[in-house]
């Protein structure tokens, strides 16, 4: 089943797939230089309160994302 990096709730896990059509191309080259490529194992760590932003881990260390990046990214969910 294939997810929108924002709709994971805490603890939930997947590979990042493809990041999604439209988007910041600088977004995407910045996402890339901190892991976030295809293949990748992604988990979320914690969600902020209300909603934003999301702590993730990826290649070993964890980053924050607000929703509205996360959103671009497709990950599939065992």
């Amino acid at each position: 089943m294939i997810k929108r990096l924002n709709e994971l709730k805490s603890g939930e896990s997947g590979t990042l797939v493809s990041y999604g059509s439209g988007g910041d191309l600088e977004l995407k080259r910045h996402l890339l230089g901190m892991g976030f490529v295809k293949g990748a194992d992604v988990e979320v760590e914690k969600v902020a309160p209300l909603g934003d932003p999301i702590q993730i881990k990826v290649k070993g260390y964890s980053v924050c994302l607000r929703k509205e990046e996360a959103r671009n990214i497709e990950i599939e969910v065992a």
